[in-house]
């Protein structure tokens, strides 16, 4: 019996791990065609997005203006659209056997729709039943709680029939605000500890590995 019956999943090192395998090589592109010379290393990267958001991170250390972040956003799309990345192990399992006890699997991601689509088709062989993608727009993104509010009226949750997993605030503050369970997905392996520790005291359920997941989805 379902403890959930609708997952609202983020995507990024949450269901596939894309930071190390995409996004962080895509963006030292972007940094060698909008600010040749600089750089960012991997756990700059890392926490400078959890602490401040990847837009703002762009503006505060790299001082893109809006020009800039267009060019950033298509470089980083054709960079994703030629480079799958890797699901975490024992995700394809999970999901499955989640949708097969009924369970309504939706997306919330700051990643785009087709890379979505691409990557559950590729590694899970099913599409989501419902994503909400960097597209919406700033108004309706996560941290905004858009996605749960449309989840529930459309299908009817209570917030206590949802759980968002995310691996970052901003999937957090959008479960916050409506009272949603929230599971840390803590499995990507940064290994940092300020990151570590701000999701711990964040979580509902604090999630190591894959497998802890169906544990708190299922009832016995």
């Amino acid at each position: 019996m379902l403890r959930y019956r609708c997952l609202v999943l983020d995507h990024d090192d949450t269901v596939v791990r894309s930071e190390s395998t995409v996004n962080y090589p895509a963006f030292l592109e972007a940094l060698r065609v909008l600010r040749p010379g600089m750089t960012v290393s991997p756990e700059e990267f890392s926490l400078w997005t959890y602490r401040e958001g990847f837009s703002q991170m762009c503006a505060n250390h790299f001082g893109f203006d809006d020009r800039e972040f267009r060019i950033q956003y298509e470089i980083w799309l054709n960079y994703a659209m030629d480079h799958l990345p890797p699901a975490f192990p024992g995700m394809k399992e999970q999901l499955i056997r989640y949708r097969e006890a009924g369970g309504l699997v939706s997306v919330s991601s700051h990643s785009a729709r087709e890379n979505i689509l691409r990557d559950y088709e590729a590694h899970f062989g099913f599409c989501p039943d419902n994503i909400y993608d960097w597209n919406l727009g700033p108004e309706q993104r996560k941290p905004a709680p858009y996605a749960l509010d449309d989840l529930m009226r459309r299908y009817g949750f209570s917030p206590r029939e949802m759980l968002v997993v995310d691996d970052l605030p901003t999937g957090w503050e959008m479960a916050k605000s409506r009272g949603v369970d929230f599971a840390w997905a803590g499995w990507n392996g940064r290994n940092i500890p300020e990151i570590e520790a701000g999701m711990t005291a964040r979580s509902t359920h604090l999630l190591r590995n894959v497998k802890d997941l169906e544990k708190i989805l299922i009832k016995a």
